[in-house]
């Protein structure tokens, strides 16, 4: 959840001043890490995830599930934990690390070190997550559960649904007609952010979602729970005037957004141009594998008619001034902004000639005189603007006793900036006095109900990765459809009934796979006798590394030069619409991302053991992708819909909650089946305590 400083947090007003002061010194430390690390190369491919869970506290005599506030309490006994069993562990055994989050009833883990590229890693990712789950589950109150969910489906309704009860009559960061200031993580930069956002706005932050129309369900909806007439704040009359609209469900604060969990994957390459490379081709994947992990249909005890987070997050952190969103005419901001800093990326940053300007086709202000010191310090235009663009925002929350800081050996006044735009990809310097190198954060996917589902999409997107790179494939499309995709991925039942642009031939044009291949004869690098230390000629001869280029074992192909003569397509021509189905198992000249990973997985040097756990994911993901099995948003929401205490009226009562809720964990430790949601081989924890060997 970004920077967590220490020290007292400015007020909107005064840290407004500090806004421009902010931004120059964040560039200047940028570029003494930028002059520090841009020849840096050979490091190695380390990668990790953070899961995210929601700590639900269950009343068996009530039925009522609510969402346990003991974040501090719980954390702080976890910390003991794992220092003790840190002091006994053999060098070679990473504990496992739990962190706070927005909400206070949010825990939020990590292995505790990174994984390597070897497939022996790749095999210990789920038990790593179970063991986490089972870590936390052991220090919680009998009645508590850590459920991984990316939504709570009654949060900010007007029933309990905190353990212990608060009243959202005192939410004085937020001014929220629903959540109580208690729901936030009391660390001062959560309450702060959160009040600096509205500040910031003019406003309370505004989230509609379209309700789902069921039998039942009025026509129009207006939203009876609703406290249309109470007038606490000045800004409460908003929903009255306008900022709740008819026919959704309305929600007013930042909590219902950084109050989502999720799965996110963060990378590191080798170099800083892989990791530029690594960054673009997520890109266009963000809205595919939003779709194919949506799992939030259910928001303020309603059923929506979206199945996935990201809108509502977007909304959640919308700091634009009326003049930043087009609705006034620019008078005290200087820019017109289209997107909210929680959204997806608005420009590729890759400098190779793949990354054609074309793709780069929607509005993207950036701030000039920024771009122009970035230019003179020779950084290319491309990731010039993508920092400068960046820089637009203002810093959220500054901590008076941090403002001056030593630009050669600090990053923090850059992260206050980069920190605070959420993207679905994210870029990362290293950061000072680590070893760690350039990074690529990929953030679009919902967090899943078991820790099986999260580690196969984990280890689906590291093999993807490595396919990607290893054949330099390209999934360039315009940001613009992008865009659009990203929309699309979030309709109730995306993954079966919406079509996505995406790039119909993946391969470089001196590619024997590639529809504009030559009769050259040269072999694909796809099926070769290679492994992840690989090293290819980028032609598709692979071969090992001698000693001499004992850096390039942690480096793949960097992207040769376009073959003599090469006339590209219009950009127009180079994209279609397909299925979710199509983009993963093939359509055309696009064999498939699920292919390409299965093919990678075959040039391993792996036993058989190791290729069908790996395949298990792989197959799992294949299900999921052609709708064999359901996505956790379809699987909720038909829960709820045959539910016997459900009235078809879209409303998700405590019982219909506390049921589904219950079924989540059972589901999860492997009591009951869900063979429209799970595989036949799916166990579930109970039976492997997710032991890793402590």
């Amino acid at each position: 959840m970004g920077l967590l400083s220490f020290g007292t947090p400015l007020a909107w007003q005064d840290t407004k001043k500090l806004a421009d002061y902010i931004r120059s010194h964040g560039v200047a430390q940028f570029l003494h890490t930028w002059d520090r690390v841009k020849d840096r190369y050979g490091d190695e491919l380390y990668w990790g995830d953070e899961i995210e869970y929601m700590v639900v506290s269950f009343d068996d005599d009530a039925r009522n599930a609510k969402l346990s506030l003991r974040q501090s309490e719980i954390l702080a006994k976890l910390q003991a934990i794992v220092d003790g069993i840190s002091s006994s562990c053999p060098d070679h055994v990473f504990v496992p690390l739990f962190h706070p989050e927005y909400g206070r009833f949010m825990l939020e883990s990590t292995p505790g070190a990174p994984y390597s590229n070897k497939v022996t890693d790749l095999l210990t990712v789920e038990g790593n997550m179970r063991y986490r789950r089972s870590l936390a589950q052991k220090h919680l109150k009998k009645n508590e559960i850590p459920l991984t969910l990316t939504s709570y489906p009654r949060l900010g309704t007007q029933g309990k649904f905190t353990d212990p009860y608060s009243d959202p009559h005192g939410a004085v960061s937020s001014h929220s007609l629903f959540l109580p200031e208690e729901i936030t993580n009391p660390h001062a930069r959560f309450p702060t952010l959160t009040a600096n956002i509205r500040s910031r706005r003019g406003s309370k932050v505004a989230i509609n979602l379209p309700i789902f129309f069921d039998e039942n369900t009025p026509r129009p909806f207006v939203d009876p729970t609703i406290p249309w007439d109470r007038n606490i704040y000045p800004e409460d009359p908003e929903a009255k005037n306008g900022a709740a609209l008819q026919d959704h469900v309305y929600m007013d604060a930042m909590g219902f957004g950084m109050g989502c969990c999720c799965l996110q994957l963060t990378f590191q390459a080798c170099s800083v141009a892989e990791a530029r490379r690594i960054y673009d081709s997520f890109v266009p994947l963000a809205p595919i594998f939003l779709a194919l992990t949506a799992a939030s249909p259910l928001w303020r005890g309603y059923i929506t008619d979206v199945d996935a987070r990201w809108n509502v997050i977007s909304a959640s952190v919308d700091d634009r001034t009326e003049e930043e969103r087009g609705l006034k005419p620019l008078k005290n901001d200087r820019y017109r902004i289209p997107k909210s800093r929680y959204d997806s990326v608005s420009l590729y940053i890759s400098d190779n000639w793949l990354n054609r300007p074309e793709y780069n086709d929607t509005e993207v202000p950036y701030d000039a005189e920024i771009f122009k010191r970035l230019r003179d310090h020779g950084i290319d235009d491309f990731l010039a603007k993508h920092i400068s663009h960046l820089f637009i925002r203002d810093p959220l929350v500054i901590f008076s006793e941090l403002k001056e800081q030593d630009d050669e050996h600090s990053m923090d006044h850059f992260e206050n900036i980069q920190s605070t735009n959420w993207q679905t990809v994210r870029f990362k310097p290293p950061p000072i006095g680590s070893s760690i190198g350039w990074r690529v954060e990929f953030r679009p996917m919902e967090i899943q109900m078991t820790d099986f589902e999260n580690a196969a999409f984990a280890v689906f997107v590291v093999l993807l990765t490595r396919a990607v790179l290893s054949q330099n494939l390209n999934f360039y499309i315009p940001i613009s459809k992008v865009d659009e995709n990203m929309q699309r991925a979030q309709h109730r039942d995306a993954l079966r009934t919406e079509k996505f642009y995406f790039r119909k031939d993946i391969f470089l044009p001196n590619s024997s796979r590639s529809s504009s291949a030559t009769s050259s004869g040269k072999t694909s690098p796809v099926g070769s006798d290679c492994g992840c230390d690989g090293v290819s000629n980028g032609n598709g001869i692979h071969k090992l590394p001698s000693e001499k280029t004992k850096k390039m074992r942690n480096c793949f192909p960097e992207v040769p030069p376009p073959p003599e003569e090469y006339n590209a397509r219009k950009v127009e021509e180079e994209y279609e619409e397909m299925t979710v189905e199509e983009v993963m198992n093939g359509k055309g000249y696009n064999p498939g991302l699920i292919t390409l990973v299965y093919e990678y997985v075959d040039t391993l040097d792996i036993d058989d053991g190791q290729r069908s756990r790996l395949f298990e994911y792989l197959d799992f993901v294949r299900k999921r992708s052609t709708g064999e099995l359901q996505t956790p948003a379809t699987w909720t929401r038909n829960f709820v819909r045959s539910h016997p205490a459900y009235k078809f009226d879209s409303v998700v009562s405590e019982e219909i909650n506390y049921d589904l809720l219950k079924e989540v964990d059972e589901i999860e430790r492997g009591v009951k089946k869900a063979p429209e949601l799970l595989p036949e081989y799916y166990t579930g924890r109970d039976e492997d305590q997710g032991s890793i060997g402590l």
